[in-house]
Formats: structure tokens, sequence, C-alpha cells
């Protein structure tokens, strides 16, 4: 079989960069639209008996390049592909993982069953934001980590004595992760909210922050509203320094504002969601390309080889 790599409209830039690292061109596909808003796919190549591999991320305009996905999926089963893999970078719907409350539904479940029908053999996603997401699906997914990559630019850029920094328990097994590989500290932030108006109404630090360089670990930056205030927090007690780093940068809302006028010197993200012209003009966000990592993991599902020695 050969290897074909299909892009959507979601992740242009990254894309090219996955067919540069593999040393492959772009798979050819037309992603349009009818008058009335419908999606349009057209695949330009022949794919029968291929192996192809379709990169799209369902970020924000989250449903349209959700349904996208879907409907190329489709596309290529229906054109007789061999195997399909679905490479996802971010994975929309990813936080709405369970009922946290009577009469909600369980979404990313949904879109997990949305993908298998519509035609993947295969996913290959980043960082998930619930590791149980994997579950969700009877086809085989590979939960890929770029934590490589961010550990590297803190080791090779963040010469300070730093602390890692988780915003909540949730958090913390991902926080631990990093502060083992970087042989430093860990702390974590004890947030407490208001059961009326979920908002954070305080926010304790347990861990030794004072005279170090705090760096906040997150999968998901979203208003940036409680990294701001994660932010003001550690520097209360003590902190010389803020950093943050996330993989997806979703960044809705006034999180640029909220950014700009944090005490965080620099937010460290990656390309899996492409940025606003807005966050690009930022000069505290920094981004790290994963098209390298994706690649390899391709490269590797494609020969059949190991994935999980990327991250040994």
């Amino acid at each position: 079989m050969e290897l074909k790599l299909f892009g959507g409209n979601s992740n242009g830039e990254l894309t090219d960069g996955v067919c540069k690292y593999l040393g492959i061109e772009p798979g050819q596909i037309l992603v349009s639209r009818f008058n009335d808003g419908e999606v349009r796919v057209e695949i330009k190549e022949n794919v029968r008996g291929r192996d192809v591999f379709v990169l799209q991320s369902t970020c924000p305009p989250v449903n349209d390049n959700l349904m996208e996905l879907l409907v190329m999926l489709d596309a290529f089963r229906r054109a007789s592909a061999k195997r399909i893999t679905a490479v996802i970078p971010y994975y929309g719907y990813a936080r709405q993982d369970r009922k946290v409350k009577p009469r909600v539904p369980i979404s990313a479940k949904l879109i997990a069953d949305l993908i298998t029908v519509a035609g993947a053999t295969r996913v290959v996603a980043m960082d998930l934001h619930a590791g149980q997401i994997q579950g969700y699906f009877n086809i085989p997914v590979d939960n890929i980590y770029a934590a490589p990559i961010i550990l590297d630019y803190i080791r090779d850029e963040l010469k300070d004595d730093v602390v890692i920094v988780s915003p909540d328990a949730g958090g913390v097994e991902r926080a631990r992760a990093f502060a083992n590989r970087l042989n430093c500290g860990l702390a974590v932030i004890d947030k407490r909210r208001d059961l009326t108006t979920n908002k954070v109404v305080s926010m304790k630090i347990v861990g030794d922050v004072k005279g170090k360089s705090a760096i906040i670990v997150d999968d998901i930056v979203d208003t940036a509203g409680t990294l701001c205030l994660a932010a003001e927090a550690l520097l209360t007690h003590g902190a010389e320094k803020i950093y943050a780093c996330c993989v997806h940068p979703v960044l809705s809302g006034r999180a640029i504002e909220n950014i700009q006028k944090s005490s965080i010197e620099r937010l460290i993200v990656t390309n899996t969601i492409p940025l606003k012209e807005e966050a690009k003009a930022c000069p505290k966000i920094m981004v790290l390309s994963v098209a390298g990592l994706l690649g390899e993991t391709i490269r590797r599902i494609y020969n059949s080889e190991s994935v999980s020695t990327l991250f040994v």
C-alpha cells in the first residue's frame, strides 16, 4: 500500500509540515461548501487500496470542522481506501467526557461513534483531555503526547530554578510526569469554586514555589481566566517568574486580552490548533510545531512499528 496524507481546512500549515517530514506531497482533495452551507468533498486522485491518513482538528469552528472530517472519511470509505486513519490533533467535545450532572450528554462518546461510522479504521489523537476517551472507540486509538516537544523547549530555554505547577487536582498526573522528566519540584493549585456561580473564589498553593520560576502545565487553555488567576496566586506565594504551557490553544473569548494583562511571562503552546491573527500578534505566546511528532507517528503506523517507544 502507498501512504497518502490528506488535510482538511483546519490544519493547512500542519498538514504541509507533516508531509515535509514524511517526504511526500499532500493528497489532492477539495473541501468546500455548497451555496446552502453543506460540506462538499471531492477526492482528486485514486485512493483505491491505499493507506490513507486524514488530518483534521475539530477546533473552532468546531461543528464545521467536525462535519468536514466526517464527510471526508465517508468519501474515502466509498472510494475503497484500504485503511483510513483519522489524525485528530485536537479532539473537540473532549471535555464532555462524562455526566457531571443529571440529563446531560456524553458528547465525547457521540463524536467517537460518528467518526467510526463515517469510516475511520484507526484514530490518532494528541493529548486527549480524558484518557478514557480511547475506550469510547471500538477501533484502535493512539493517544500521542506533545510532552517531549515542550520538555525540550523548557530544558533549552528556561534555565532558571523551576517548579512545575498543576492548575488543579485533575492535572496532577500530567504535572508530575513533567516534574520527573525535569527533575524538579511539583506544586498543585487547590481551587475552590462557588457552587451556585461555578466561579473560582479562592486558590491555595500546595508545594514550594518561593523564589522559583513556576511553570503551569495544562492540556487546554480556553479563555485563560483561571490560568491568569493561578499566575497571580503563584506570585502572591513568592514565585519569581510565571510561565505556562499547554498543548491545545483554544484561546476563545477574551483569552488574548487576559494573557496580555497577566503576569505570565510566556505561554508555550503547540500548533494542534492554528492560532488566530490576534494570538499570532501576542508577544507572550510561543508556538511549537508537532509536525515532526505526528509525521513520525504516521510513519510508524504505516510501517507497523511501535508508537509507544516514542515516549519511553
